[in-house]
């Protein structure tokens, strides 16, 4: 709550109605997401926007049905919105749900599986208050946030007494969550391509991580630095400096550990700008940056540099 509150603020600042929203541009968009990571939830919002614009007037659907169709909304989005905003009673099943009702009801199903939710679903449809939806999934997020927590906190749980898991010893191993998310390790070797005052940044494609934002151009691989300073001789065919190598900037995604490494390559203004082609890049200011979408990691690297971004 502490990160997002800032982020919802501006965000609603700059966008106060959906066609607002809709009628912006996507780098502008991302540049006020930027630092949330999950980009993709950014670009779903917009898009969502856009259609919401475009195919109901600007009015956004008042019911489950019609919200989970929207894309980027899944069933825990969809019933928080119908049952918070529209009394519409839809239970919510997200993690902190998935950790109370598990442990209340003594469900050991494994949650890691797709089918587990449906067994949730009916259960909670059965408690759910049809007056107050909207309250009873709140106070369900919030007391397995709270009390029913990874250590729960059973000595001031209300509901110790009925507790199933509690009354059968099992309480601190539930839920039970089998598949473990594999992470990739990926090594990055940015090219900090620079005439002193402006900077070669490239818009990052569809299909990886940080998609339609703008990082630097980059030799991927567990290369060693003779590897890429070769790479760089034959990119720049004309006399550089190396500024600076950095030591490795760790930097951890959901299912990516990413290791960088930033080469800071100084040469002629005619000389960067004739690299634009040949690195998919665009020689940006640094006025110009400031207001670019960019990874965090690129947004640090530029801070240590002395480069608000």
């Amino acid at each position: 709550m502490d990160q997002g509150l800032p982020y919802y603020l501006k965000f609603t600042e700059a966008f106060p109605t959906i066609r607002d929203l809709a009628e912006s541009d996507e780098k502008d968009v991302l540049r006020l997401w930027q630092g949330l990571g999950y980009y993709s939830r950014a670009r779903n919002l917009h898009h969502t926007a856009k259609h919401i614009s475009k195919s109901f007037g600007g009015k956004f659907p008042d019911n489950y049905d019609e919200i989970l169709k929207l894309k980027g909304v899944g069933p825990y989005t969809a019933a928080a919105i119908a049952s918070i905003c529209f009394d519409e009673p839809k239970p919510v099943v997200d993690g902190n749900v998935f950790r109370f009702a598990a442990r209340y009801f003594g469900i050991e199903n494994d949650i890691a599986k797709l089918k587990t939710r449906n067994i949730f679903e009916k259960i909670l449809e059965k408690h759910i208050s049809i007056k107050t939806p909207g309250a009873f999934n709140q106070a369900m997020m919030e007391y397995g946030a709270t009390i029913c927590s990874p250590s729960p906190l059973c000595d001031q749980c209300d509901f110790q007494d009925d507790c199933i898991s509690k009354q059968k010893g099992i309480h601190k191993s539930l839920p039970v969550k089998s598949k473990k998310l594999k992470v990739r390790n990926r090594f990055l070797h940015y090219l900090v391509l620079t005439d002193g005052s402006s900077f070669l940044l490239k818009k990052r494609s569809d299909n990886d991580v940080w998609a339609h934002l703008f990082d630097f151009p980059l030799i991927e691989g567990e290369h060693d630095q003779e590897f890429v300073l070769k790479k760089v001789s034959e990119l720049m065919k004309e006399p550089f400096t190396i500024k600076e190598i950095s030591m490795p900037f760790q930097h951890l995604l959901s299912h990516q550990k990413i290791t960088a490494v930033f080469y800071q390559i100084k040469g002629s203004t005619n000389q960067i700008k004739k690299l634009e082609g040949s690195t998919g890049s665009t020689l940006y200011s640094v006025e110009e940056i400031v207001n670019l979408p960019k990874p965090k990691l690129i947004v640090n690297y530029f801070q240590k540099i002395g480069i608000k971004s």
